[in-house]
């Protein structure tokens, strides 16, 4: 338990501390090889779910909404992305990125667009603070009913995969922060490590011009759903202001059996079969649901070939060996620091990359995890060397769920989750008591193969009303033990998914 104390005590830091390491994943060399890769400039489009029953009352909120001259390209999700019948119509234009130099590929090409922004390393600081919170709280509490020994059982449970998408996360609590007030906004907005408008503004432009080709994309799409209860009044200047930033369309919804089948249903469509479901039930005093899905697909720059992909073993921290599908290559951008070893894979057209961290022997992953922050990491993968890398990654499936409640409150967001303290009256108002959140709920999926990696993530924010409840050119770098991953657009640096592989499941 001593790593899990250290490991605490680093991402209770703040967030002063990561602002001021100001970690930019710019991961250098991460750049089209040649031309200019398609750029789609719009998310993908999330299909009209069908008919769930229930005639909600319209939202009255319809505007054609202008890009402001700014050279933002138009563009987006699918403002009818949540149609169903009669529906608020919302229309939406957010924005594309900023255009730029591309890099070189050689690892010391300069950065354009958004990765010279720092709203990229607020994003990346939030993440990188998220997963450790994820990590710590990954062994479940020993349950009273439990069949064995509790020191059995938490040497089962602390071998547990993470995977978070803080892309997904930021974009649903960035539509649920753009109602806060007062201390309830101050409070977000220090963990988000920027303003609301200045982080709205800057993931309009990301989703407005997410890069797309033949062999990878990455689509997101948000959604709202509130309910018809007659109680409870939306302000439509929120549901505009979401449309506007996110490309968010509202439905008004009876909040019974079929809306929670249509709000699975949108998600899986958007993220493409990978999350089945975000949400169980729908509690009887829930009031709205801020949705966010995305989807990774990409191949390879390189597919493996059959002769690579041979049998091997995988050792976990307790020494135990599992055997695993590994697969063999040779890469050229070599990661290091005093704790770790890795690479960077690229894939199709380097718009992404796949980013791996060893830590050396002896060394748990949870306490190499610690041992980083912003700077740190912006130094190892903004600064690859060009060495040959003899690198095996294991061929793995994992899905990760979380709640993440009290995990953000940790984080510093405590009073959007206090029935009594929240203020969130930019969203609406309830003759039955006051808006909070409850529940943040996260879930992620990920399939390395040959051919590439497919992805998937899904956050769902509910609000509820107040109630009385080897050579020196060399390396060697083998994934065979735990190690850390992300999934990293080159051109903004976002960390699209930061991960952790401690077992083979």
């Amino acid at each position: 338990m001593k790593k899990y104390g250290r490991m605490k005590k680093v991402f209770r830091k703040g967030m002063s501390l990561f602002l001021a390491a100001g970690l930019l994943l710019s991961v250098s060399g991460c750049g089209s090889p040649g031309g200019a890769a398609d750029q789609s400039g719009t998310a993908q489009a999330a299909e009209e779910p069908s008919a769930a029953g229930g005639a909600g009352e319209d939202v009255a909120v319809s505007s054609k909404i202008d890009s402001g001259g700014d050279g933002i390209s138009s563009g987006g999700a699918d403002s009818g992305a949540l149609s169903n019948g009669e529906d608020s119509q919302v229309d939406s234009q957010p924005g594309g990125g900023a255009n730029g130099s591309q890099p070189d590929g050689t690892g010391n090409g300069s950065q354009n667009g958004a990765g010279a922004q720092p709203e990229s390393a607020a994003v990346a600081d939030f993440g990188l603070r998220l997963l450790g919170a994820c990590m710590e709280n990954a062994k479940d509490p020993f349950p009273p009913s439990a069949s064995m020994p509790q020191e059995v059982y938490a040497e089962i449970e602390a071998g547990k995969n993470v995977l978070i998408s803080p892309l997904s996360v930021i974009s649903a609590l960035a539509m649920t922060g753009g109602g806060a007030k007062e201390e309830t906004l101050r409070q977000m907005e220090e963990v988000f490590g920027m303003s609301v408008p200045e982080l709205s503004a800057f993931l309009a432009a990301y989703q407005g011009e997410l890069p797309a080709g033949e062999n990878y994309r990455l689509s997101m799409a948000n959604g709202i759903w509130f309910t018809e209860d007659e109680r409870f009044a939306v302000e439509p200047e929120f549901l505009q202001a979401c449309a506007d930033s996110f490309g968010a369309s509202a439905r008004r919804a009876p909040f019974d059996q079929s809306t929670l089948k249509e709000i699975n249903g949108w998600v899986k469509d958007n993220t493409e079969g990978m999350i089945e479901e975000i949400l169980n039930e729908i509690p009887m005093d829930a009031v709205m649901y801020l949705v966010n899905a995305l989807a990774f697909d990409a191949e390879w720059e390189r597919i493996y070939h059959d002769y690579e992909v041979r049998e091997g073993e995988f050792t976990k921290e307790d020494g135990t060996v599992q055997q695993a599908e590994m697969m063999y290559s040779e890469e050229s951008q070599y990661l290091e620091d005093e704790h770790a070893a890795g690479f960077l894979k690229y894939y199709a057209d380097r718009k992404y990359a796949y980013a791996a961290l060893l830590p050396e022997e002896g060394m748990s992953v949870a306490e190499f995890v610690a041992t980083l922050d912003g700077e740190k990491l912006r130094n190892i993968l903004a600064n690859p060397t060009q060495l040959q890398v003899n690198a095996a990654i294991p061929k793995y499936e994992n899905e990760y769920s979380a709640e993440l409640s009290d995990i953000l409150q940790e984080m510093g967001m405590a009073d959007a989750f206090d029935m009594a303290r929240a203020d969130f009256s930019g969203i609406g108002s309830s003759s039955e008591g006051n808006l909070y959140i409850s529940r943040v709920l996260h879930k992620t999926f990920i399939a390395v193969d040959e051919r590439g990696t497919k992805a998937g993530a899904a956050t769902a924010v509910e609000m509820k009303r107040e109630s009385a409840v080897m050579e020196d050119y060399i390396r060697t770098v083998y994934l065979d033990r735990p190690f850390l991953y992300m999934i990293v657009d080159c051109e903004s640096g976002i960390p699209v998914f930061m991960g952790i592989l401690t077992q083979i499941d």
